[in-house]
Protein backbone atom coordinates (compact mmCIF):
# COMPACT_ATOMS: atom_id res chain seq x y z
CA UNK A 1 0.00 0.00 0.00
CA UNK A 2 1.29 3.08 -1.00
CA UNK A 3 0.65 6.34 0.57
CA UNK A 4 1.24 9.40 -1.77
CA UNK A 5 0.33 12.20 1.41
CA UNK A 6 1.08 10.46 4.95
CA UNK A 7 0.02 13.79 6.42
CA UNK A 8 -2.96 14.12 4.69
CA UNK A 9 -5.79 12.19 7.12
CA UNK A 10 -3.60 13.52 10.59
CA UNK A 11 -2.58 16.54 9.37
CA UNK A 12 -0.78 17.54 12.88
CA UNK A 13 1.38 14.39 12.56
CA UNK A 14 3.81 16.11 10.82
CA UNK A 15 4.67 19.32 12.97
CA UNK A 16 4.87 17.07 15.59
CA UNK A 17 6.92 14.63 15.00
CA UNK A 18 9.52 16.57 12.64
CA UNK A 19 8.61 20.41 13.31
CA UNK A 20 7.20 22.82 11.24
CA UNK A 21 8.75 24.15 8.04
CA UNK A 22 10.53 27.83 8.71
CA UNK A 23 9.46 30.01 5.32
CA UNK A 24 13.30 31.53 5.32
CA UNK A 25 16.47 30.04 6.92
CA UNK A 26 19.10 33.21 7.70
CA UNK A 27 22.20 32.86 6.48
CA UNK A 28 24.05 32.71 9.75
CA UNK A 29 21.54 29.56 10.62
CA UNK A 30 24.54 27.46 9.91
CA UNK A 31 26.48 28.99 12.82
CA UNK A 32 24.01 29.12 15.27
CA UNK A 33 22.51 25.29 14.94
CA UNK A 34 23.36 21.63 15.21
CA UNK A 35 21.71 18.46 15.59
CA UNK A 36 18.65 19.89 16.11
CA UNK A 37 17.24 17.75 19.00
CA UNK A 38 20.37 17.18 20.82
CA UNK A 39 21.20 21.09 21.04
CA UNK A 40 17.12 21.86 21.79
CA UNK A 41 17.25 19.09 24.29
CA UNK A 42 21.49 20.21 26.71
CA UNK A 43 21.17 23.67 24.94
CA UNK A 44 20.78 25.16 28.49
CA UNK A 45 23.18 23.37 29.60
CA UNK A 46 25.75 24.21 26.85
CA UNK A 47 25.26 27.51 26.26
CA UNK A 48 26.53 28.44 22.76
CA UNK A 49 27.96 31.65 23.73
CA UNK A 50 31.36 29.83 23.71
CA UNK A 51 31.45 28.37 20.54
CA UNK A 52 30.88 31.90 18.89
CA UNK A 53 33.99 33.24 20.88
CA UNK A 54 36.31 31.10 18.63
CA UNK A 55 38.03 33.78 15.54
CA UNK A 56 38.39 32.09 12.03
CA UNK A 57 42.32 32.17 11.05
CA UNK A 58 43.15 34.73 8.44
CA UNK A 59 43.33 31.77 6.03
CA UNK A 60 40.56 29.23 6.67
CA UNK A 61 37.44 29.45 5.13
CA UNK A 62 33.43 28.59 5.72
CA UNK A 63 32.78 25.24 6.72
CA UNK A 64 29.94 22.71 6.72
CA UNK A 65 31.07 21.06 9.79
CA UNK A 66 31.85 24.15 11.99
CA UNK A 67 33.22 23.78 15.77
CA UNK A 68 29.83 23.73 16.98
CA UNK A 69 28.05 20.93 14.40
CA UNK A 70 30.86 18.90 15.01
CA UNK A 71 30.60 18.94 18.52
CA UNK A 72 27.16 17.88 18.21
CA UNK A 73 27.11 15.35 16.11
CA UNK A 74 30.32 13.57 18.01
CA UNK A 75 28.02 13.61 20.40
CA UNK A 76 25.17 11.97 19.05
CA UNK A 77 27.41 9.46 18.17
CA UNK A 78 28.21 8.78 22.08
CA UNK A 79 24.67 9.03 23.17
CA UNK A 80 23.35 6.83 20.01
CA UNK A 81 23.72 3.39 19.68
CA UNK A 82 24.94 3.16 16.19
CA UNK A 83 27.81 5.22 16.72
CA UNK A 84 29.47 4.86 13.48
CA UNK A 85 30.57 7.96 11.46
CA UNK A 86 28.27 6.97 8.53
CA UNK A 87 25.74 7.77 11.15
CA UNK A 88 26.71 11.00 12.60
CA UNK A 89 26.90 12.62 8.80
CA UNK A 90 23.75 11.70 7.67
CA UNK A 91 21.70 13.49 10.97
CA UNK A 92 23.58 16.26 8.99
CA UNK A 93 22.60 15.72 6.03
CA UNK A 94 19.24 15.24 7.09
CA UNK A 95 19.02 18.68 9.11
CA UNK A 96 21.17 20.41 6.11
CA UNK A 97 18.57 19.34 4.00
CA UNK A 98 15.79 21.09 6.01
CA UNK A 99 17.42 24.16 5.69
CA UNK A 100 17.10 24.07 1.86
CA UNK A 101 20.41 23.66 1.50
CA UNK A 102 20.69 21.47 -1.11
CA UNK A 103 22.61 17.57 -0.96
CA UNK A 104 25.57 17.53 1.18
CA UNK A 105 28.24 14.49 0.23
CA UNK A 106 27.81 11.39 2.16
CA UNK A 107 31.75 11.01 2.23
CA UNK A 108 33.03 11.19 6.40
CA UNK A 109 36.22 12.35 5.43
CA UNK A 110 35.42 16.36 6.24
CA UNK A 111 33.35 15.21 9.56
CA UNK A 112 36.32 13.27 10.73
CA UNK A 113 39.15 16.10 10.12
CA UNK A 114 36.00 18.39 11.65
CA UNK A 115 36.36 15.87 14.55
CA UNK A 116 40.35 16.59 14.98
CA UNK A 117 40.13 20.25 14.90
CA UNK A 118 38.06 19.97 18.11
CA UNK A 119 39.65 21.53 20.45
CA UNK A 120 40.51 19.89 23.90
CA UNK A 121 41.28 22.84 25.77
CA UNK A 122 37.48 23.42 24.94
CA UNK A 123 35.90 20.14 25.57
CA UNK A 124 37.51 20.31 29.14
CA UNK A 125 36.06 23.19 29.79
CA UNK A 126 32.35 22.07 29.13
CA UNK A 127 33.16 19.16 30.93
CA UNK A 128 34.02 21.26 34.16
CA UNK A 129 31.06 23.99 33.05
CA UNK A 130 28.95 20.45 34.07
CA UNK A 131 30.57 19.37 36.88
CA UNK A 132 30.29 22.67 38.56
CA UNK A 133 26.51 22.93 37.39
CA UNK A 134 25.93 19.51 39.47
CA UNK A 135 27.97 20.12 42.42
CA UNK A 136 26.49 23.85 42.74
CA UNK A 137 23.12 22.31 42.97
CA UNK A 138 24.57 19.73 46.55
CA UNK A 139 24.64 21.85 50.06
CA UNK A 140 26.23 18.73 51.96
CA UNK A 141 26.45 15.18 51.91
CA UNK A 142 24.49 13.68 54.56
CA UNK A 143 26.40 10.52 54.65
CA UNK A 144 29.89 12.42 54.41
CA UNK A 145 29.01 14.12 58.07
CA UNK A 146 28.27 17.69 56.13
CA UNK A 147 31.50 17.13 54.38
CA UNK A 148 31.72 16.59 50.55
CA UNK A 149 32.21 12.71 49.75
CA UNK A 150 34.38 11.44 46.60
CA UNK A 151 35.14 8.36 44.79
CA UNK A 152 38.06 6.93 42.91
CA UNK A 153 38.25 3.90 41.16
CA UNK A 154 39.97 2.46 38.01
CA UNK A 155 38.99 0.53 35.05
CA UNK A 156 40.22 -0.50 31.45
CA UNK A 157 38.95 0.19 27.87
CA UNK A 158 40.24 -1.37 24.63
CA UNK A 159 40.44 0.42 21.38
CA UNK A 160 40.94 -0.37 17.59
CA UNK A 161 44.33 -2.50 16.72
CA UNK A 162 46.43 0.33 15.38
CA UNK A 163 49.85 1.05 15.26
CA UNK A 164 49.75 4.17 17.07
CA UNK A 165 47.37 3.27 19.72
CA UNK A 166 49.43 0.15 20.10
CA UNK A 167 52.98 2.53 20.42
CA UNK A 168 50.88 4.07 23.32
CA UNK A 169 48.85 1.77 24.90
CA UNK A 170 50.10 -1.93 24.60
CA UNK A 171 48.26 -4.75 24.68
CA UNK A 172 48.65 -6.88 27.32
CA UNK A 173 51.65 -8.74 27.61
CA UNK A 174 50.08 -12.27 27.95
CA UNK A 175 48.32 -11.65 24.56
CA UNK A 176 50.55 -13.00 21.74
CA UNK A 177 51.36 -10.22 19.32
CA UNK A 178 48.46 -9.71 16.39
CA UNK A 179 45.93 -11.30 18.64
CA UNK A 180 44.72 -8.37 21.14
CA UNK A 181 43.86 -5.68 21.07
CA UNK A 182 45.13 -2.04 22.71
CA UNK A 183 44.17 -1.21 26.48
CA UNK A 184 44.03 1.42 28.70
CA UNK A 185 43.47 2.42 31.93
CA UNK A 186 41.34 4.81 33.04
CA UNK A 187 41.33 6.31 37.01
CA UNK A 188 38.19 8.43 37.52
CA UNK A 189 36.79 10.48 40.36
CA UNK A 190 33.35 10.83 41.44
CA UNK A 191 30.82 12.36 43.49
CA UNK A 192 28.91 10.68 46.07
CA UNK A 193 26.19 13.23 46.25
CA UNK A 194 25.77 13.81 42.67
CA UNK A 195 27.09 10.96 40.90
CA UNK A 196 29.28 13.18 38.26
CA UNK A 197 32.39 11.99 37.05
CA UNK A 198 34.49 15.13 37.90
CA UNK A 199 37.57 14.57 36.89
CA UNK A 200 39.38 11.21 35.08
CA UNK A 201 43.03 10.73 33.65
CA UNK A 202 44.16 7.37 31.79
CA UNK A 203 47.67 5.77 30.91
CA UNK A 204 49.23 2.50 29.79
CA UNK A 205 47.21 -0.28 31.78
CA UNK A 206 50.63 -1.45 33.15
CA UNK A 207 50.45 2.01 35.43
CA UNK A 208 49.48 1.31 38.26
CA UNK A 209 46.43 2.88 39.89
CA UNK A 210 47.69 4.71 42.71
CA UNK A 211 50.12 6.35 40.16
CA UNK A 212 47.33 8.36 38.08
CA UNK A 213 46.10 9.18 41.44
CA UNK A 214 48.49 11.47 41.92
CA UNK A 215 47.49 13.40 39.16
CA UNK A 216 44.07 14.08 40.68
CA UNK A 217 45.88 14.77 43.74
CA UNK A 218 44.88 18.60 42.48
CA UNK A 219 41.30 17.90 42.09
CA UNK A 220 41.17 17.31 45.50
CA UNK A 221 40.13 20.36 48.14
CA UNK A 222 40.81 20.69 51.65
CA UNK A 223 38.31 18.84 53.61
CA UNK A 224 36.95 16.17 51.09
CA UNK A 225 36.89 12.75 52.34
CA UNK A 226 38.08 10.23 49.40
CA UNK A 227 36.66 6.55 49.35
CA UNK A 228 38.78 3.66 47.45
CA UNK A 229 39.36 0.33 47.19
CA UNK A 230 42.60 -1.88 48.67
CA UNK A 231 44.43 -1.11 45.87
CA UNK A 232 44.69 2.80 46.59
CA UNK A 233 45.54 1.64 50.47
CA UNK A 234 49.34 2.70 50.95
CA UNK A 235 51.45 4.85 53.75
CA UNK A 236 52.31 7.10 50.72
CA UNK A 237 48.92 7.56 49.24
CA UNK A 238 47.26 7.97 53.05
CA UNK A 239 49.94 10.68 54.21
CA UNK A 240 50.08 12.45 51.22
CA UNK A 241 46.35 12.82 51.76
CA UNK A 242 46.41 14.15 54.44
CA UNK A 243 48.55 16.91 54.29
CA UNK A 244 46.15 18.11 51.83
CA UNK A 245 43.71 18.20 54.46
CA UNK A 246 42.06 15.57 52.12
CA UNK A 247 40.32 12.41 54.71
CA UNK A 248 40.09 9.05 53.37
CA UNK A 249 38.24 5.68 53.82
CA UNK A 250 39.57 2.69 52.17
CA UNK A 251 39.34 -0.89 52.42
CA UNK A 252 42.83 -2.30 54.25
CA UNK A 253 45.17 -3.72 51.64
CA UNK A 254 45.40 -7.60 51.62
CA UNK A 255 49.27 -7.87 52.11
CA UNK A 256 49.72 -5.70 55.26
CA UNK A 257 48.68 -7.38 58.64
CA UNK A 258 45.98 -6.25 60.49
CA UNK A 259 46.48 -6.63 64.67
CA UNK A 260 43.89 -5.52 66.33
CA UNK A 261 45.50 -6.40 70.13
CA UNK A 262 48.16 -3.26 69.19
CA UNK A 263 47.54 -0.14 69.29
CA UNK A 264 44.67 2.13 71.44
CA UNK A 265 41.59 0.78 71.73
CA UNK A 266 38.57 3.06 71.02
CA UNK A 267 35.92 0.35 70.59
CA UNK A 268 35.12 -3.45 69.68
CA UNK A 269 36.94 -3.84 66.31
CA UNK A 270 38.31 -0.30 66.26
CA UNK A 271 41.94 0.25 67.13
CA UNK A 272 44.14 3.85 66.41
CA UNK A 273 47.77 2.40 65.39
CA UNK A 274 50.40 4.16 64.03
CA UNK A 275 52.00 2.83 60.47
CA UNK A 276 55.75 3.50 59.85
CA UNK A 277 57.43 5.39 56.66
CA UNK A 278 58.29 2.78 54.13
CA UNK A 279 62.02 2.25 53.89
CA UNK A 280 62.04 2.43 49.88
CA UNK A 281 59.64 5.65 48.01
CA UNK A 282 57.01 3.89 45.75
CA UNK A 283 56.87 4.62 42.52
CA UNK A 284 53.88 7.06 43.00
CA UNK A 285 55.99 9.37 44.77
CA UNK A 286 59.15 11.27 43.94
CA UNK A 287 61.93 10.95 46.14
CA UNK A 288 61.29 15.04 47.39
CA UNK A 289 57.53 14.33 48.19
CA UNK A 290 59.09 10.91 49.72
CA UNK A 291 61.14 13.11 51.73
CA UNK A 292 58.50 15.47 53.10
CA UNK A 293 56.32 12.25 54.57
CA UNK A 294 56.39 12.17 58.23
CA UNK A 295 58.22 9.25 59.78
CA UNK A 296 54.91 7.47 61.22
CA UNK A 297 51.36 8.24 60.83
CA UNK A 298 48.57 7.55 63.19
CA UNK A 299 45.41 5.72 61.30
CA UNK A 300 42.44 3.78 62.77
CA UNK A 301 41.75 0.28 61.65
CA UNK A 302 37.91 -0.74 61.93
CA UNK A 303 36.64 -4.25 61.65
CA UNK A 304 33.43 -4.85 59.94
CA UNK A 305 31.08 -7.54 59.71
CA UNK A 306 28.53 -7.15 57.14
CA UNK A 307 24.98 -7.96 57.82
CA UNK A 308 23.64 -7.75 54.30
CA UNK A 309 21.98 -11.32 53.02
CA UNK A 310 24.19 -12.64 50.20
CA UNK A 311 27.12 -10.06 50.79
CA UNK A 312 29.83 -12.55 49.27
CA UNK A 313 32.85 -10.66 52.07
CA UNK A 314 32.05 -11.98 55.43
CA UNK A 315 34.24 -9.19 57.28
CA UNK A 316 36.13 -5.88 56.16
CA UNK A 317 39.20 -4.70 57.75
CA UNK A 318 38.74 -0.48 56.90
CA UNK A 319 41.33 1.89 57.52
CA UNK A 320 40.54 5.88 57.43
CA UNK A 321 42.50 9.25 58.69
CA UNK A 322 39.21 10.01 60.71
CA UNK A 323 40.32 8.96 63.82
CA UNK A 324 37.83 11.05 66.30
CA UNK A 325 35.43 8.18 67.37
CA UNK A 326 32.75 10.28 68.51
CA UNK A 327 32.33 12.47 65.48
CA UNK A 328 32.67 9.53 63.32
CA UNK A 329 31.38 6.71 64.78
CA UNK A 330 31.78 2.93 63.70
CA UNK A 331 28.88 2.25 62.28
CA UNK A 332 28.26 5.40 60.08
CA UNK A 333 31.83 4.72 58.99
CA UNK A 334 31.09 1.40 57.56
CA UNK A 335 27.56 2.50 55.80
CA UNK A 336 29.74 5.58 53.89
CA UNK A 337 32.33 2.73 52.97
CA UNK A 338 29.58 0.54 51.90
CA UNK A 339 28.34 3.15 49.31
CA UNK A 340 31.89 3.21 47.42
CA UNK A 341 29.60 0.57 45.44
CA UNK A 342 27.94 3.09 43.52
CA UNK A 343 31.30 3.97 41.66
CA UNK A 344 31.30 0.79 40.25
CA UNK A 345 27.28 1.12 38.50
CA UNK A 346 28.98 4.31 37.78
CA UNK A 347 31.53 2.60 35.53
CA UNK A 348 28.69 0.21 34.44
CA UNK A 349 26.94 2.83 33.05
CA UNK A 350 29.38 4.50 31.23
CA UNK A 351 31.13 1.23 29.97
CA UNK A 352 27.87 -0.43 28.80
CA UNK A 353 25.37 2.33 28.41
CA UNK A 354 27.32 4.74 26.24
CA UNK A 355 30.01 1.90 25.21
CA UNK A 356 33.11 3.56 26.85
CA UNK A 357 34.67 -0.40 26.93
CA UNK A 358 35.42 -0.36 23.07
CA UNK A 359 36.49 2.71 22.01
CA UNK A 360 36.46 3.65 18.33
CA UNK A 361 38.69 6.22 17.31
CA UNK A 362 41.99 5.07 15.76
CA UNK A 363 44.45 7.50 16.76
CA UNK A 364 45.54 8.69 20.41
CA UNK A 365 44.66 12.29 19.59
CA UNK A 366 41.15 11.26 18.78
CA UNK A 367 41.61 8.88 21.69
CA UNK A 368 41.95 11.16 24.02
CA UNK A 369 38.77 13.52 22.63
CA UNK A 370 36.50 10.61 22.59
CA UNK A 371 37.10 10.20 26.19
CA UNK A 372 36.16 13.64 26.53
CA UNK A 373 32.99 13.46 24.57
CA UNK A 374 32.26 10.18 27.04
CA UNK A 375 32.66 12.36 30.23
CA UNK A 376 30.23 14.85 28.84
CA UNK A 377 27.84 12.65 27.94
CA UNK A 378 27.93 11.04 31.19
CA UNK A 379 27.68 14.41 32.76
CA UNK A 380 25.16 15.71 31.03
CA UNK A 381 22.82 12.69 31.97
CA UNK A 382 23.19 13.32 34.97
CA UNK A 383 22.48 16.59 35.05
CA UNK A 384 19.12 16.04 33.82
CA UNK A 385 18.45 13.43 36.25
CA UNK A 386 19.47 15.66 39.12
CA UNK A 387 16.67 18.53 37.74
CA UNK A 388 14.03 15.91 37.52
CA UNK A 389 15.23 14.76 41.23
CA UNK A 390 14.91 18.16 42.61
CA UNK A 391 11.33 19.22 41.01
CA UNK A 392 9.94 15.98 41.92
CA UNK A 393 11.71 15.51 45.29
CA UNK A 394 12.81 11.65 44.51
CA UNK A 395 16.15 10.47 45.59
CA UNK A 396 18.79 11.07 42.93
CA UNK A 397 20.08 7.16 43.34
CA UNK A 398 16.98 5.70 42.96
CA UNK A 399 16.42 7.68 39.06
CA UNK A 400 17.28 5.05 36.52
CA UNK A 401 20.09 5.91 34.38
CA UNK A 402 19.29 4.34 31.38
CA UNK A 403 15.71 5.32 31.63
CA UNK A 404 16.84 9.22 31.65
CA UNK A 405 18.82 8.49 28.84
CA UNK A 406 16.14 6.37 26.55
CA UNK A 407 13.74 9.22 27.77
CA UNK A 408 16.03 12.01 26.56
CA UNK A 409 16.34 10.01 23.61
CA UNK A 410 12.77 10.05 22.65
CA UNK A 411 12.26 13.34 23.65
CA UNK A 412 14.63 14.76 21.84
CA UNK A 413 12.68 14.99 18.16
CA UNK A 414 9.55 16.40 19.47
CA UNK A 415 11.45 19.54 21.33
CA UNK A 416 13.02 19.87 17.90
CA UNK A 417 9.42 19.89 16.88
CA UNK A 418 7.77 22.35 19.45
CA UNK A 419 10.06 25.31 17.59
CA UNK A 420 9.44 28.69 19.04
CA UNK A 421 6.51 28.01 20.77
CA UNK A 422 7.11 28.63 24.65
CA UNK A 423 3.84 26.86 25.32
CA UNK A 424 4.75 23.49 23.30
CA UNK A 425 8.29 23.44 24.59
CA UNK A 426 7.36 23.88 28.58
CA UNK A 427 5.14 20.98 28.49
CA UNK A 428 7.11 18.70 26.86
CA UNK A 429 10.23 19.88 29.02
CA UNK A 430 7.83 19.00 32.38
CA UNK A 431 6.80 15.75 30.84
CA UNK A 432 10.39 14.79 30.25
CA UNK A 433 11.17 15.53 34.06
CA UNK A 434 7.74 13.80 35.30
CA UNK A 435 8.85 10.08 33.54
CA UNK A 436 12.62 10.56 34.45
CA UNK A 437 11.62 11.10 37.79
CA UNK A 438 8.59 8.19 37.79
CA UNK A 439 11.10 6.02 36.85
CA UNK A 440 12.85 4.78 39.71
CA UNK A 441 15.00 1.89 40.53
CA UNK A 442 13.43 -1.14 42.71
CA UNK A 443 14.60 -1.15 46.23
CA UNK A 444 16.32 -4.78 46.24
CA UNK A 445 18.49 -4.13 49.33
CA UNK A 446 20.93 -7.57 48.87
CA UNK A 447 20.07 -8.36 45.77
CA UNK A 448 23.01 -11.19 44.36
CA UNK A 449 23.91 -9.84 41.07
CA UNK A 450 26.77 -12.90 40.38
CA UNK A 451 29.33 -11.61 37.29
CA UNK A 452 27.92 -14.67 35.27
CA UNK A 453 26.49 -15.06 31.65
CA UNK A 454 23.47 -17.30 31.23
CA UNK A 455 23.53 -17.04 27.26
CA UNK A 456 25.90 -19.15 25.94
CA UNK A 457 28.70 -17.58 23.69
CA UNK A 458 28.59 -19.36 19.37
CA UNK A 459 31.34 -22.33 19.81
CA UNK A 460 33.91 -20.19 17.33
CA UNK A 461 37.27 -20.85 17.32
CA UNK A 462 39.62 -18.27 19.18
CA UNK A 463 42.15 -16.13 17.43
CA UNK A 464 45.33 -17.21 18.82
CA UNK A 465 47.45 -16.26 15.65
CA UNK A 466 47.62 -13.16 13.56
CA UNK A 467 44.13 -12.81 11.28
CA UNK A 468 46.62 -13.34 8.30
CA UNK A 469 47.91 -16.50 9.38
CA UNK A 470 44.72 -17.96 11.36
CA UNK A 471 43.81 -21.12 9.64
CA UNK A 472 39.92 -22.76 10.51
CA UNK A 473 39.35 -25.83 10.95
CA UNK A 474 35.92 -27.03 9.23
CA UNK A 475 33.67 -27.89 11.96
CA UNK A 476 33.67 -25.30 14.52
CA UNK A 477 31.59 -27.53 17.02
CA UNK A 478 34.43 -30.25 16.81
CA UNK A 479 37.87 -28.21 16.66
CA UNK A 480 41.16 -28.39 17.89
CA UNK A 481 44.13 -26.35 18.81
CA UNK A 482 46.34 -25.83 15.86
CA UNK A 483 49.65 -28.07 16.06
CA UNK A 484 52.84 -25.64 17.25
Amino acid sequence: MRLSNPNHDVPAFGPCLFGRARAKVPAHALQAESIAGLRQTFSPLIPEARWGSQPLAADSRERVFTALITFWAFLSQVLSVDSACRTAVRKVQAWWTLQGKGPLSANTSAYCQARNRLRNEMLEAIQQQLVRGLEDNVSSDPLGFGRRVKIVDGTACSMPDTVPNQALFPQPSNQKPGCGFPMLKLVGLFSLATGALLHAVYGPLRVHDVQLLRQLWNSLTKGDVLLADRGFCSFGCLAMLQQAGVDSLMRLHQRRPADFRRGQRLGKDDRLVAWTKPLRCPCMLSPEQFAALPETLTVRLLRVKPTVKGFRTQQLVLVTTLLDAVAYPAEALAALYLQRWGVELHFRELKTLLRLDVLRCRSPQMIHKEVLLHLIAYNLVRAVMQHAARCHHVDLSRISFKGTLETVQQFAAPLQASGTCPRHRAALEKELLRLIASDLVPWRPGRAEPRAKKRRPKNYQLLTRPRHAMALTQHRCRHKAPLT
